[in-house]
């Protein structure tokens, strides 16, 4: 038995022991108020135990609320955990190591994007206890001065457009006269990229008037921020459109002989007009197929795989038609293995270069396809668009439907009997064809791609035998 002094600083050692980590009940503790942040700065999320004891062999996780089954930085046992990191934030989160030790476990996040925004939670785990704390982060970037160009001459005026990137929030766009009246204008087109940053485009046509004189505005209210672009549009301009104009002028004038000329003038300038818009056309027509047989000479071999596979989707052996069984197959569990969604993936996958192939949809009711993101979710619930990893076109209801941040309803001509899925992995670009009328259906453009892709196939329910044909991939004929 010990006694004395040396008792003394034993028995302080066991008291000091049941004070660690592992015996004491702690509180997570965090901000009351969100975190503002400003795209490309660094901040951190303050997050601490109370009382101050150390976190040094416990779990700490931080979770984005938005994603499931991933997190954004994992420290467990001493070390940091990279499995099952969420793509975008690696390389860009740390803990403040040292000081650990006090229950400091506040998150330094840099280069903080427009994706960055959300909420999130801080998580510590002992042996016998955990406790969490939510942080809000607001993300703001003020985007780039409105860019105005002139498309040239349509039906009812003269078409211009306007176009602002770089924002976040999702900024308004709107079009004005001299006098700050809204103008009539198409719906806007919003894309999101990769980072979580909008841009923000938007056609108007506008007729004369007596100043000629446009406002391109875009505006983000929740940020206080606007900017604006003037453009002046010469009345000449405007003249060329409407060539009986002069003809009028020339008649009141010279009388009944000139009217006639002038009509003749008109028909002639309109017919001759008339000849060189369907000569752009034509030009138009084969340039686009011109492209597009280029393009087709990228064809590589696409094959499923059924490691891939949700259970119950049915693939044929050479793993080129895929369609939607009716029972659930007892498969082998595969971490490679769709479990939520009926979907399927390529075989190889790219990580360079271009690549395109082709997929007979004839007689669906109910599709998607384009290619996917190695590191997607696998096993829980997916959003279709291009910051969770997928840049995809689909079939549903009878409308098709581009999956960018905001969807996109492509304008098309007539229903796609087989798809064309094209892909310039270095230039950022997935754009999708109608492969028999050669023409185009819709692109994803300026992505940064830094994971391997994969083709992805789903070919929808099937209901009641109503979406029972099989997706086919098909082999492409360059010279077709």
């Amino acid at each position: 038995m010990v006694t004395g002094p040396d008792s003394l600083y034993v028995t302080l050692l066991i008291l000091l022991h049941s004070l660690t980590s592992e015996s004491v009940k702690f509180e997570v503790l965090g901000p009351t108020e969100p975190i503002v942040a400003v795209a490309g700065d660094d901040i951190i999320l303050p997050c601490y135990l109370k009382p101050n004891i150390s976190v040094e062999d416990m779990t700490v996780d931080w979770l984005n609320l938005d994603f499931m089954d991933e997190h954004v930085y994992r420290y467990q046992n001493g070390r940091i955990i990279q499995e099952d990191q969420i793509h975008s934030y690696r390389g860009r989160t740390s803990l403040f190591i040292e000081e650990l030790w006090r229950g400091n476990t506040s998150l330094k996040l840099t280069r903080v994007q427009g994706n960055d925004e959300g909420r999130y939670k801080c998580f510590i785990k002992s042996n016998n206890w955990y406790d969490d704390v939510s942080v809000q982060v607001l993300v703001k970037a003020v985007g780039s001065r409105p860019v105005v160009s002139i498309e040239g001459h349509r039906e009812g005026g003269m078409g211009l457009v306007c176009q602002s990137e770089g924002w976040h929030p999702e900024p308004d766009l709107v079009w004005l006269d001299s006098k700050g009246v809204s103008l009539s204008a198409e719906p806007p087109e919003t894309h999101r990229d990769l980072k979580g940053f909008y841009t923000v485009k938007q056609h108007v046509i506008v007729q004369e008037t007596d100043t000629n004189l446009f406002t391109c505005r875009v505006l983000q209210k929740q940020i206080n921020e606007d900017f604006e672009t003037k453009v002046h549009i010469p009345s000449e301009l405007f003249d060329y459109t409407t060539p009986w104009r002069l003809s009028f002028i020339v008649s009141c004038c010279l009388g009944v002989i000139t009217v006639i000329a002038s009509a003749l003038t008109v028909y002639c300038i309109h017919k001759k007009k008339g000849a060189i818009i369907r000569q752009i056309q034509q030009q138009q027509g084969y340039l686009m197929k011109k492209e597009f047989k280029d393009i087709r000479r990228h064809a590589v071999d696409v094959t499923l795989d059924p490691d891939t596979a949700h259970p119950e989707l049915i693939l044929s052996n050479d793993g080129k038609q895929v369609r939607h069984g009716d029972k659930y197959q007892n498969l082998p569990e595969n971490p490679k293995r769709f479990t939520r969604n009926i979907n399927v993936l390529d075989k190889e996958g790219f990580s360079s270069g271009r690549f395109y192939y082709e997929v007979q949809v004839k007689e669906k009711t109910e599709w998607i396809l384009g290619v996917v993101r190695q590191s997607i979710n696998r096993k829980g619930g997916v959003t279709l668009n291009p910051y969770h990893g997928f840049w995809t076109v689909w079939l549903r209801d009878g409308v098709y439907k581009a999956c960018a941040h905001t969807p996109v309803t492509p304008s098309l001509r007539e229903k796609p009997q087989k798809v064309g899925v094209f892909v310039d992995y270095e230039e950022g670009q997935v754009s999708f064809f109608n492969v028999e009328a050669r023409c185009h259906i819709y692109s994803f453009t300026r992505q940064i791609f830094t994971d391997k892709l994969y083709p992805f196939f789903c070919p929808g329910l099937n209901d009641d035998g109503e979406n029972s044909a099989p997706l086919v991939i098909c082999p492409v004929d360059v010279t077709d």
